[in-house]
């Protein structure tokens, strides 16, 4: 057993943890981070997983960089080799429709106009313009102690807005899609599918998917035009540079020490214990895994009722399956078989125009009986088409499906029986779109909910920690109800993703706390 000191402990190396532990040693505290995997980065990695391709990199959770502040880069000096998707749309068909959402505004509309609308990109447009004023007006409050969602409207939505923002806050995202008049059901499913379902348990009715629809439409990184970057070498080189800042403001980030205990005593947290034997002495500890696993460390005896009970209605099990995959060369799509850029893009595969929203039903519908739905939403990736730095020698993209929804425990049968089968299945809906797909497979690494809470040791498989229907200050606090215990988790404000905000706003709290703001 060895025995050390530090100002301040923080549990857990992924992004918001080494985002708390940057700033909190620049203040000039002792910080440890103690990290259970013997790499940083939580569920923000690069990785090798494939046996049949055991060269090629991927991100094997978090994919794609759009939320980050970039005030909050500003402040670390946090560098990344980002990488503009152009287009980072399409919407393909089984048919000859389809849709590229790039740069191009003029092959926009002739696409809209032409397999659409023209009221469809009229409709289009509103929205863009309508998000693009909501993600100005509280792109402020990402990096401050969040208020009330009805508080911060009133303090820093624009009047005319103020309504609008509480309703698809609180609401959900069919019924602020409904307010813009699409008369295409698949275009407004692919924005709900992306921005509305994405990583939580709802649906087009489900109130609350409006503010998962709002967290996703906060990209504000330079040159990005509103739109989810690919982050050269994976996700991996966020927390890499993340960790390289931490230790260069003189934090200690110690790998393969897993936490087992955080100690507390009259006065509040005394100190961390972990597996290996080693006792870090503190009075301040920073959480940066999921409220759960906090609450475990610490006991739920110490807290109080109320406080235990909000952690316990924050509890929703994961609904995201993601395979990632190897793949020999890629697809040609039915409806646009040239390479036009959609391969780097978000592809989003969902049912024909009139089957998209009964299908959305019965999906859902399947999952909270258990069931594996037959077309689940699914948005695709290749991203080696943009960096072909993560090919491997052989010449292998590096894809993904992000599927929703799955349930985390199937009625009736075990993930273990259902897995390989299911993702045949999906598969055979990729080749629906494009032909052969199935035979350009190497290798797959699926991550089904119960998978994704083992590798990444989250809660429930649950990718946002908290569900993204809580927003603001309905999510969990940074300071804890014990004293000297704070959290830095996906949980808090702002939200679930690859942000760092909540790292950032858990040191400031600290540091306030402490009299050395």
């Amino acid at each position: 057993m060895t025995t050390e000191r530090a100002d301040v402990v923080v549990v857990g190396a992924g992004h918001n943890g080494l985002v708390a532990a940057t700033l909190l040693a620049r203040a000039g505290l002792s910080v440890v981070v103690l990290e259970e995997k013997d790499t940083v980065g939580g569920a923000a990695k690069t990785e090798t997983p494939f046996r049949k391709a055991p060269g090629l990199r991927t991100s094997t959770g978090a994919y794609l960089l759009g939320l980050m502040p970039p005030e909050l880069m500003r402040t670390l000096g946090l560098e990344l080799p980002l990488q503009r998707r152009d287009p980072h749309y399409f919407l393909p068909t089984t048919g000859e429709r389809y849709l590229l959402f790039g740069s191009d505004r003029a092959a926009m509309r002739a696409q809209f106009t032409t397999f659409f609308s023209e009221a469809d990109w009229q409709a289009n447009a509103r929205l863009e313009e309508e998000i693009g004023q909501l993600r100005e007006d509280i792109a402020p409050t990402w990096l401050e102690e969040p208020l009330s969602i009805e508080e911060t409207a009133e303090r820093y939505v624009r009047p005319a807005l103020r309504e609008v923002f509480v309703d698809l806050c609180r609401g959900p995202v069919g019924r602020y899609l409904d307010r813009f008049e699409f008369r295409s059901d698949l275009l407004k499913a692919m924005y709900a599918v992306t921005d509305g379902f994405s990583g939580l348990c709802g649906t087009w009715d489900t109130p609350g998917t409006g503010m998962n629809f709002l967290v996703h439409s906060m990209c504000r990184l330079p040159g990005a035009d509103g739109t989810w970057m690919i982050v050269g070498g994976g996700m991996g080189t966020v927390t890499a540079r993340l960790a390289e800042l931490a230790r260069g403001a003189g934090a200690r980030i110690l790998t393969s020490e897993k936490v087992s205990r955080i100690a507390v005593g009259a006065g509040g947290v005394e100190a961390v214990h972990c597996a290996s034997g080693r006792e870090v002495r503190t009075g301040v500890a920073v959480v940066n895994s999921d409220p759960f696993r906090m609450r475990d460390l610490v006991g739920a005896a110490r807290f109080p009722t109320s406080w235990n009970a909000r952690v316990e209605g924050y509890r929703r099990t994961g609904t995201t399956f993601k395979v990632n995959m190897a793949l020999k060369g890629l697809p040609r799509f039915r409806c646009l078989p040239e390479d036009r850029g959609q391969f780097g893009s978000t592809i989003h595969l969902l049912p024909d125009e009139g089957e998209v929203m009964a299908s959305l039903t019965r999906s859902f519908a399947d999952v909270e009986a258990g069931r594996l739905p037959e077309f689940p939403t699914i948005e695709w990736y290749i991203h080696t088409t943009v960096d072909p730095s993560m090919r491997d020698a052989a010449g292998n993209h590096n894809s993904a499906l992000f599927v929703q929804w799955v349930p985390h425990t199937l009625a009736g049968t075990t993930w273990e029986v259902e897995e390989e089968r299911y993702v045949r299945h999906l598969l055979s809906i990729c080749n629906r779109f494009a032909p052969g797909t199935s035979d350009l497979v190497v290798d797959t690494f699926p991550l089904h909910p119960r998978k994704i809470e083992a590798h990444f040791g989250i809660t429930g498989g649950h990718i946002h920690h908290v569900d993204n229907t809580f927003g603001f200050s309905d999510r969990l606090p940074y300071a804890q109800p014990v004293d000297g215990l704070y959290s830095a988790s996906a949980g808090c404000h702002p939200a679930g993703s690859v942000i760092g905000a909540a790292g950032h706003n858990a040191a400031r709290r600290v540091l306030r706390d402490l009299g050395r703001a």
